[in-house]
């Protein structure tokens, strides 16, 4: 399939993972120009490591630059193009076009440009500025629908479109307020703006937790509650899992998952099931299934379809869902605990743990083409290949399992296991 699976890579070891576990490309950002500031990023001490894992591989790494720039930051970006040009990046994701000329004298006309899903285009007119402008691909804004990616698609053939398929979504991006088109179908980036935030709700508690507006009785907007405060600007995640199909047939030459600054583990777990689903629809397999459901295994909000197939999840008269979500929430509450590292003998392994495990636990190692193996007989040994009772973080300790694992697969246990 030539359509492509884009994972985020907060840090050097989530960009193994992305790649270990199926990613064909993934995007970071260095330390100062980056829209995730607390991903940690990436460093020049990390730049020789980068560069053998991207020959090793041949995968493609994308560098987002997406803030928009204040002039000393201009100012900074010139100063340290010397220092950038030394990563081995295949394109730029970029949102201020202030940066189009400065990237194109350091790098050639040639530089690849993606424009980030920050300019929010929708539509092909936009699109088609865009690509003469120089962009050889567009990160849609989250809000097009399936609908109008065709559409673009249609009417720009040779612009590669690019769309957030997975993770956390905000309500308002780039100042940019979504609130009232969820809600009424009226969107402020329209100049049709409801004022949404500022109606009057009351908080009903009869059975589950939701909020009621005044003008409207009888219509339930579903919420949260912990320690008396509320989660109505917080909104679902957006799960696309379930469309793939749909995506690639609507024109979609990249699906991106969200989360930099999420763990290695959800890197690994959402990674591999994108890539099972989009492998199963040449395939035909239907074991891809199985990696879907892992998804709920992971830390998430209540998932959506987001606006792919609309205004939103909320009909704009009655407050009813229009999206397509997947229905079931967690299945289980899964600990990220380590991973497998070298076999230093037979059957033993070294760990680099991140939550302690103790002998009598039931542990499970997953990796990129195994869902699980289940193991309740493992021996830990200290540095001296005694038994111990438990293996914590940040200790010489070694793994003795007879289960067919790797280097690389992932550590989990279930809470209360």
């Amino acid at each position: 399939m030539s359509v492509e699976l884009l994972s985020p890579a907060g840090n050097f070891e989530k960009l193994a993972v992305a790649f270990d576990y199926g990613a064909d490309a993934a995007y970071m950002g260095l330390s100062d120009f980056s829209l995730r500031a607390n991903a940690h990023n990436f460093g020049e001490g990390d730049l020789a490591k980068v560069v053998a894992l991207k020959q090793k591989t041949g995968k493609k790494l994308y560098c987002a630059m997406n803030i928009l720039f204040h002039e000393d930051q201009i100012q900074d970006l010139k100063q340290q193009i010397p220092e950038i040009k030394k990563w081995p990046f295949d394109a730029f994701i970029i949102s201020d076009i202030g940066l189009v000329p400065i990237i194109r004298e350091a790098f050639g006309d040639s530089v690849e440009l993606h424009l980030s899903t920050q300019a929010s285009c929708m539509n092909s007119s936009s699109a088609s500025v865009y690509r003469s402008l120089g962009f050889s691909r567009v990160i849609l804004g989250r809000e097009t629908s399936l609908s109008e990616i065709r559409k673009i698609k249609d009417a720009v053939p040779d612009l590669q479109l690019e769309t957030f398929v997975h993770g956390a979504m905000c309500m308002a991006y780039s100042g940019r307020c979504l609130l009232s088109s969820f809600l009424t179908g009226r969107s402020g980036n329209q100049g049709d703006c409801s004022h949404t935030c500022r109606w009057d709700y009351q908080l009903l508690q009869s059975g589950n937790l939701a909020l009621e507006e005044k003008q409207r009785p009888g219509v339930y907007y579903p919420i949260s509650e912990q320690d008396g405060y509320t989660t109505i600007l917080s909104s679902k995640d957006l799960c696309m899992i379930d469309h793939v199909k749909d995506l690639v047939d609507a024109g979609i030459d990249s699906l991106k998952i969200e989360g930099r600054m999420k763990s290695p583990y959800y890197v690994a777990v959402v990674t591999r099931a994108y890539k099972k689903a989009m492998e199963a629809l040449e395939t035909g397999d239907a074991s891809w299934m199985e990696y879907r459901d892992d998804l709920m295994n992971i830390s998430h909000r209540e998932y959506s379809t987001g606006f792919f197939y609309g205004h939103g999840p909320v009909d704009p008269a009655m407050g009813e869902s229009i999206d397509t979500s997947t229905q079931s929430g967690y299945l289980r509450d899964y600990l990220f605990c380590g991973f497998i590292n070298e076999e230093v003998q037979e059957h033993v392994w070294s760990m680099d743990l991140r939550n302690q495990i103790k002998v009598g636990q039931t542990l499970e190692y997953i990796g990129n083409d195994v869902l699980k193996l289940e193991d309740s007989d493992f021996i830990l040994l200290d540095e001296k290949f005694q038994e111990v009772f438990q293996a914590d973080h940040c200790k010489v300790q070694y793994l003795k399992t007879e289960l067919p694992v790797k280097k690389g697969y992932i550590i989990r246990r279930e809470i209360g296991k």
